[in-house]
């Protein structure tokens, strides 16, 4: 019961804090520096300096081996870090968002970081733009909330369909010893989409985890039975 409280309270502070000191760098153009690589984040495009999942899952795709030439796929890239980190060391990284302001953002960051002749960025919803590609590593920092989006900013935030439509379309996009790497947390829909990777035949394992006092983000690896271990 303590601890719950303790997490209420804490996620109380955040908001206001977000509300008072950091809302309107969502509203406008500003340069950031988060895990090293300088990013300039567009208006109506999620902010991963504000937020504590995409720089955490940075830190773990670092850690996670990839093969020689391994092609990597930033589902839902937002501004296009994780696409820029995985580029440090991947063969070939595409990034995917369904917010066209996202697209863009990720191209100037693909720029900003020398980093544009192995990223290519497509506009589209989930895995249509690489319809038939299959990938070494899948990286998703999902929209964790149900509900239905009040415009494309807020579908970085919630989906009614984004769970089990992952899910069911990730395994034919994966390599034969793939796996794809996702960060939920305890404040989200976590359950369901641990839920809907099973149930899609998947095997899912914790990769990382992180206790931010207000939430527990965790990075989960997924992926078909017979590639656990291998990737």
């Amino acid at each position: 019961m303590f601890i719950g409280l303790k997490r209420t309270v804490w996620q109380r502070l955040l908001w206001w804090r977000f509300r008072l000191f950091q809302q309107h760098r969502h509203e406008r153009l500003v340069l950031e520096q988060v895990e090293g690589r300088p990013l300039l984040v567009l208006p109506g495009v999620m902010n991963p300096a504000l937020f504590r999942t995409g720089p955490f899952l940075a830190r773990c795709l670092r850690k996670h081996p990839l093969p020689a030439g391994a092609t990597v796929l930033d589902m839902g890239t937002g501004s296009g870090l994780l696409a820029i980190v995985a580029a440090e060391r991947a063969g070939r990284v595409v990034a995917v968002d369904v917010n066209p302001d996202a697209v863009r953002c990720t191209r100037i960051n693909a720029l900003l970081n020398r980093a544009e002749t192995r990223i290519t960025v497509y506009h589209g919803d989930l895995f249509a733009p690489v319809a038939g590609e299959r990938f070494d590593l899948i990286l998703f920092n999902p929209p964790f909330f149900g509900g239905e989006p009040d415009g494309p900013f807020d579908q970085a935030w919630r989906s009614n369909s984004i769970t089990r439509r992952f899910a069911d379309e990730l395994p034919a996009h994966l390599a034969p010893d793939g796996a794809a790497l996702v960060v939920l947390s305890s404040q989200g829909q976590e359950a369901a989409f641990v839920e809907a990777f099973k149930q899609a035949g998947l095997e899912v394992t914790v990769a990382a985890r992180s206790d931010l006092t207000n939430e527990l983000l965790t990075v989960y690896r997924i992926a078909p039975p017979a590639a656990q271990g291998s990737a």
